[in-house]
């Protein structure tokens, strides 16, 4: 047979019809095709019978879900299955788990961190609590996910109301006041909370004040400091340097200046699990300067004081350089710091400090953003 231009023309154009046709009516096949997998988290409430679980596995299985870890968290008379799926963005997962039986069903992006089994990933965060008290906020927002909001009170009060919801775990800070939890429209199971208690626990009986809590530092004129990690034992000391600070460098820290009762607002500084605080000490005990990282949810705050007869010693610099040390080793992403447009101090502190820095001013304020990663 004899192959010309036009017959091979008129195959062409009947082969596409006949792919076309196969297409449409395995429009999975397609799908698959176009779109690569994603990772899923797949949170669903059945019933506590046998074969559920075998159920909404096959469910998922039915859309192309690849299964690949499964957590059964066991209520009163029921289970939440908890499943890390990779599946096409377009599958729907919360029509399959309701096809087999859940209820209550949450749908959220994971990413690669998820894949480390929960064994492995809660010792890690185990090991962190246990180094480091003050990582013990970071440790249980990164337990619970990105939707988790952690929050210190100095003392139980009138937000305690709400410690009997679903959504709130509060567990007593061993340095005073209280952790409070708080995750919106997803209850903690029993396992979680045990979870959460556990990690407490594990931070008041591992964590002690270490050597690798201060270091020493030799000034550019000579003088020698201690840089050293900072709580409420160092109020009258950090009170004292505030009051030998001019209106404007304190103006410049508190933006809108000090409480009319500033013990207060700097013991509640000092003793927060939110804010990693350290203090500039002379050789005569005197405190002449400090910086603090504010934990800001995803964000953190880096802010800093200098008494006047210590600016320009390079002690910002240094503090500012442990601040940012820290954040990173707690896996913050961005650190921020709020000045004035006038403050060339600060502004120098941040440019300086290796970060990728951008600058937005709004309203007379400058804010001052640094990627950590």
């Amino acid at each position: 047979m004899k192959l010309t231009r036009s017959s091979c023309s008129s195959w062409a154009r009947s082969s596409w019809r006949s792919l076309a046709g196969t297409a449409a009516r395995f429009p999975f096949t397609r799908r698959r095709l176009q779109e690569p997998p994603a990772l899923w988290r797949i949170r669903t409430t059945v019933r506590d019978t046998p074969g559920r679980l075998a159920a909404v596995c096959a469910a998922l299985a039915e859309r192309d879900v690849n299964i690949l870890s499964v957590q059964a968290h066991q209520l009163a008379d029921a289970v939440v299955d908890e499943f890390l799926v990779s599946a096409p963005p377009s599958a729907d997962l919360a029509s399959a788990a309701r096809r087999a039986g859940g209820t209550d069903t949450r749908i959220e992006a994971a990413d690669a961190h998820d894949l480390v089994d929960v064994p492995t990933r809660v010792l890690k965060l185990a090991a962190r609590a246990g180094a480091d008290t003050t990582q013990l906020p970071f440790v249980l927002r990164e337990l619970f996910g990105a939707g988790c909001a952690v929050r210190w009170l100095p003392a139980r009060s009138s937000e305690s109301a709400d410690a009997a919801r679903a959504t709130t775990i509060r567990l007593a800070d061993p340095d005073g006041g209280e952790l409070v939890i708080t995750r919106a429209d997803l209850p903690f199971t029993p396992a979680e909370r045990a979870r959460a208690r556990a990690l407490v626990e594990l931070s008041v009986r591992v964590t002690a004040r270490t050597a690798s809590d201060s270091w020493s530092v030799v000034l550019p004129d000579g003088a020698e400091a201690i840089i050293r990690r900072a709580d409420r034992g160092d109020l009258a000391a950090v009170l004292a340097m505030h009051a030998r600070c001019s209106p404007l460098t304190l103006r410049r820290r508190y933006h809108g200046g000090l409480e009319e009762s500033p013990s207060r607002q700097l013991e509640s500084l000092l003793a927060t699990r939110f804010a990693y605080t350290l203090v500039a000490e002379l050789p005569d005990g005197r405190v002449a300067a400090m910086g603090n990282l504010v934990l800001d949810g995803q964000l953190a705050e880096v802010a800093l004081l200098v008494e006047d007869a210590w600016q320009g010693h390079r002690l910002g610099t240094v503090l500012t350089r442990r601040l940012l040390s820290f954040a990173a080793d707690a896996g913050i992403d961005e650190v921020y710091a709020l000045t004035q447009p006038d403050n060339a101090a600060m502004i120098a502190l941040m440019r300086q400090s290796g970060l990728r820095v951008h600058s937005a001013c709004e309203n007379g304020a400058l804010t001052l953003t640094g990627h950590l990663r």
